[in-house]
């Protein structure tokens, strides 16, 4: 009997692929046309033969200074979409001179203190044309009001700004760390900040749901989609319990996943989710609209599987991930760089992985004919095989009484951690492949000159920050951070409170801390 072998999900992938491997597939209730339900082929009828996917770099180190150096430089080469890359303090909700932040001051991206930084990192950029994706989750509230604010500033109004907080909490609990409050009291935040931008931000993205980060944890495809799309249906319960209709919300949601060098099961897996989220919207929220059932999504290449041996390397790998978030049909697309095992991407290395997404875009011919191996013996088997798996992951959520049950019990992060170790245990074995790690090695890997971060940054930033407390009017700030915690323990939306409070400079490790004050903080689960 031949070897059958097996996806990352760990489903069978057969040799050979033919007409009865879809025998009994329903063309039209499994497919249907682009940009019609299921969704399956694509969320608009025309995909990139109209125009090509939102070309974004993800940016941000240091100071606000460098990263907008580094987004100018990025518009000019032709970028459309920025994504912002917040330090940990920020993420965290800590301000830069605060004893925790300490030696972590604009590493993992910008530190931004105040609306002083928001101003100057976005100095000079069109906010009305460009969108901006801002990779924030507990404190996402914060970094968007800041935004709304510095753009008022330019003359630009709600109403233009578009873009995208990520805003997912949730999967913080399950496989990145980067929480403040307790579950219950981020869904509340979450379910404020919808309501804030259906009245005063309609076309921005007000969640970006997140598989990303669980796949980088160890997450299979199946997992990855079943987890995020269950987290998914937790934000759009606490939506509706809070009084708001499903489709004033549901069409500004947003996802974000990976892209893996498996090419055939991550186009798969883009056109399962889709499939996926539209009959939940439809069939279990009775969403109406069109726009509430399509699943719109970003991707970013696998950042887990670029090597620090041979980095070059990844210049293969990131194309080949990249060609397949194109061939599923994402929205928009990050390309990592191929130094960024190693440290912070040089500017050179940022470029060449925006050069990656302009070639697939312009000098291949997929952008051509939208979903092209729609009716494919392997893609629509692969595809049906990836729903039915992600579909029981699902119902094993919902079964442990939803997405924050679940992450209590520890569910996701175990089911994670043993995908994550079965992959080890093959790399170390040799039984899969990782091109200059376990074969085809270097006896001598050639010198490379990291980003370096300066460590003159964190002293600059508790500079700034001394300055603006001596400089702004300190009644006002407090009166108006106790607005806030008012707001917070009863049942008014934080966020025009909140606005008032940074509008009169409060940082945003104050704001955090009128919300820790009141809400306390997330103590992680004994089984996490």
């Amino acid at each position: 009997m031949d070897h059958v072998a097996q996806s990352e999900s760990g489903l069978p992938v057969q040799p050979v692929y033919d007409g009865r491997s879809l025998a009994g597939f329903d063309a039209d209730a499994q497919l249907g046309s682009p940009g019609t339900f299921p969704f399956t082929r694509g969320v608009y009828p025309s995909m990139y033969t109209g125009r090509p996917w939102t070309m974004r770099q993800y940016a941000g180190f240091g100071t606000a200074k460098e990263s907008n150096e580094r987004y100018h430089e990025l518009v000019a080469a032709g970028t459309g979409g920025l994504s912002v890359a917040f330090d940990l303090p920020t993420q965290m909700g800590y301000d830069s001179d605060e004893a925790v932040a300490r030696g972590e001051v604009g590493k993992v991206g910008v530190a931004i203190d105040s609306i002083e930084d928001m101003r100057t990192l976005f100095q000079g950029l069109p906010l009305d044309k460009v969108s901006t994706s801002m990779t924030i989750n507990a404190p996402a509230s914060v970094l968007l009001l800041l935004y709304q604010l510095v753009a008022a500033e330019q003359g630009v109004a709600g109403g233009q700004l578009t873009g995208t907080i990520q805003n997912d909490v949730l999967k913080e609990y399950i496989a990145r760390g980067t929480y403040i409050f307790p579950p219950k009291q981020s869904l509340r935040l979450i379910s404020d900040i919808f309501a804030y931008c259906h009245k005063e931000l309609p076309r921005w993205n007000t969640i970006s749901i997140s598989g990303y980060h669980m796949a980088e944890a160890g997450a299979t495809p199946a997992q990855e989609i079943a987890f995020t799309l269950a987290n998914a249906k937790e934000y759009v319960r606490t939506a509706l319990a809070a009084g708001l209709d499903v489709d004033d919300f549901a069409p500004r949601l947003s996802f974000f996943f990976v892209a893996r060098t498996t090419l055939l099961e991550e186009i798969a897996k883009f056109r399962a989710a889709r499939r996926i989220w539209a009959r939940i919207m439809r069939d279990e929220f009775g969403a109406k609209n069109p726009k509430s059932q399509m699943l719109r999504f970003h991707t970013q290449t696998a950042g887990v599987q670029l090597t620090a041996q041979q980095p070059e390397v990844n210049l293969v790998r990131v194309a080949l991930q990249g060609l397949g978030a194109v061939l599923g049909g994402t929205q928009s697309l990050h390309t990592n760089s191929y130094d960024e095992a190693i440290a912070l991407p040089t500017q050179k290395a940022a470029r060449l992985a925006l050069r990656t997404q302009q070639v697939i875009a312009y000098e291949t011919d997929v952008t051509k004919t939208v979903d092209p191996f729609a009716g494919s013996y392997v893609m629509e088997s692969m595809t049906d095989d990836l729903e039915a798996a992600a579909l029981e992951l699902i119902k094993a959520v919902e079964d442990r009484g939803g997405a924050v049950a679940a992450i209590e019990q520890g569910f996701q992060k175990s089911e994670i951690e043993k995908s994550a170790y079965r992959v080890a245990l093959e790399i170390d074995n040799e039984e899969r492949t990782v091109v200059g790690v376990n074969k085809y090695v270097l006896d001598e890997e050639e010198p490379y000159e990291p980003l370096r971060v300066d460590p003159q940054i964190e002293i600059d930033q508790c500079e700034r920050l001394a300055a603006l407390r001596g400089d702004r009017d300190k009644d006002a700030v407090e009166r108006a951070l106790d607005g806030l915690r008012a707001a917070a323990r009863g049942a008014d939306n934080v966020l025009p409170p909140m606005r008032e409070a940074l509008r009169q400079r409060a940082t945003v490790g104050e704001v955090s801390h009128a919300l820790r004050d009141v809400w306390g903080v997330h103590v992680p689960h004994d089984t996490f």
